[in-house]
């Protein structure tokens, strides 16, 4: 065998609390109520484990740093993302060609198209209005109903409830 392809392998165990490597001769095996044997580097990791502390909780611990993400290594790039593509679909209303044609007109050509519906909606409310005052003397006249005024002296002697 030679020298530098031999290595000697040593069994090591894992710390349940702080997950570092535990060598022979190092730790205790702490036995748990249920039975299951634990297995803690330290008496530090010993004496938390009995406290009942997460690990999670703890900074120095191999569980919080890898929930906080800490000391990942360069090799591990960030995914990239796919730029979504825009699907144009057709909407209720209107099919993909009139969408289509309405995009290719210029802007001048709309806004006049919206100006000549806004005057024809304005001048069918006029009309409405015209016809509705020449039948009854406007839409207000008939739903209104004066009411008189609640004044001190008319509730003089009763009780206001």
């Amino acid at each position: 065998c030679l020298i530098a392809a031999c290595t000697m392998v040593i069994a090591t165990e894992l710390c349940a609390l702080s997950e570092y490597r535990i060598y022979p001769g190092n730790g205790k095996l702490f036995i748990r109520r249920d039975g299951k044997p634990v297995m803690l580097g330290s008496s530090k990791a010993y004496s938390l484990t009995v406290q009942r502390k997460k690990p999670s909780k703890l900074v120095w611990t191999q569980v919080w740093r890898r929930l906080n993400k800490k000391g990942l290594s360069e090799a591990t790039l960030k995914k990239r993302t796919r730029k979504s593509t825009k699907v144009q679909r057709a909407v209720v209303g209107a099919s993909l060609e009139e969408i289509r044609k309405k995009a290719s007109q210029k802007s001048d050509f709309r806004t006049a198209q919206r100006d000549a519906a806004l005057k024809e909606a304005k001048a069918k409310a006029k009309a409405a209005k015209a016809k509705a005052k020449k039948s009854n003397k406007g839409p207000a006249a008939s739903t209104h109903v004066k009411t008189p005024k609640f004044t001190k002296r008319a509730n003089r002697g009763m009780t206001q409830r």
